[in-house]
């Protein structure tokens, strides 16, 4: 097993336990995805189905029922708390507003139970450095999406958390953080899927804490535990903790322990296919008669 492999069971756990205090600690994820919201006023496409990957507690779910009223929007995530949490959300708020005609599926982003061209958005704040396999799960979400269809998302890079990789590189032989994907690959992943006119973009956000015990709780508070395979099995020993401690302190800057958060935005679209099913090339032909 690679040991960068992603437990998903520990991934449910970790995220189910955490819905009910997410949206009071996740101030990054509300931000990266007001900017992806942001992006939107530069697409014109009104979709009247769209899909929701990595809901969550359904901040960014609300926010895109509000800006297209009339789509109908499955909201997905692995984590069945996740999901809980945003339909018990979801009740107050359609009182207030005429909310869209939503429905609430647990399921993995890797393995979507969804038809082929059953949605004309798809739509991910901050869920697809949970993928095993990111090349394959855009095969996938190619496959969901109608022909002109749009997928718009957000994801960790490389650079991200590179403070506490440092700080915990060397104290011991485990894993303590994921891996996440460079932006150049991505684009290039999309193209190998199958997708037209990529445009990525990165942007580097830095949040600032008084110790590494705030940082650690910061992650934890949202869910964002170690779920590799090549994670440390008992509890890192007193030692081992302040070596890291030590390490990280060495990054203090102006009073303050920084952590890096690499953003890379992304969005394209599905084209028209150039092929039949049984292989015959599709030429398109323009009479003016």
């Amino acid at each position: 097993m690679n040991e960068f492999e992603i437990d998903k069971k520990q991934v449910r756990r970790a995220f189910s336990r955490a819905a009910q205090g997410y949206d009071a600690a996740a101030v990054l994820q509300r931000e990266v995805c007001t900017r992806m919201l942001e992006k939107l006023d530069y697409i014109k496409l009104q979709p009247s189905r769209l899909l929701d990957v990595g809901s969550g507690t359904g901040w960014g779910t609300r926010q895109l029922g509000e800006r297209y009223p009339k789509a109908e929007i499955t909201a997905l995530d692995i984590a069945f708390g996740m999901l809980q949490q945003a339909r018990g959300t979801s009740s107050w708020w359609k009182k207030i507003f005429a909310g869209p005609r939503e429905r609430y599926v647990c399921a993995d982003v890797e393995a979507l139970p969804l038809p082929a061209n059953s949605v004309e958005m798809v739509w991910s704040s901050l869920a697809l450095q949970w993928c095993n396999d990111l090349p394959a799960t855009f095969v996938e979400l190619q496959r969901v999406l109608q022909v002109n269809g749009l997928l718009m998302f957000s994801s960790f890079g490389v650079d991200t958390l590179h403070e506490l990789r440092a700080a915990f590189n060397g104290v011991d032989g485990h894993n303590h953080l994921s891996r996440f994907a460079d932006m150049h690959d991505v684009g290039d992943m999309l193209v190998a899927a199958g997708f037209a006119d990529p445009v990525m973009e990165m942007e580097t956000l830095t949040l600032t804490y008084n110790d590494v015990r705030a940082v650690m709780q910061d992650l934890k508070s949202i869910g964002a535990h170690n779920a590799t395979a090549g994670r440390g099995q008992g509890l890192m020993g007193k030692q081992t903790w302040r070596r890291v401690i030590e390490n990280y302190e060495k990054l203090r800057r102006d009073g303050k322990l920084p952590a890096t958060f690499e953003i890379v935005y992304g969005h394209a679209w599905k084209p028209a296919p150039k092929l039949m099913q049984d292989g015959r090339a599709i030429i398109k032909t323009d009479f003016n008669l």
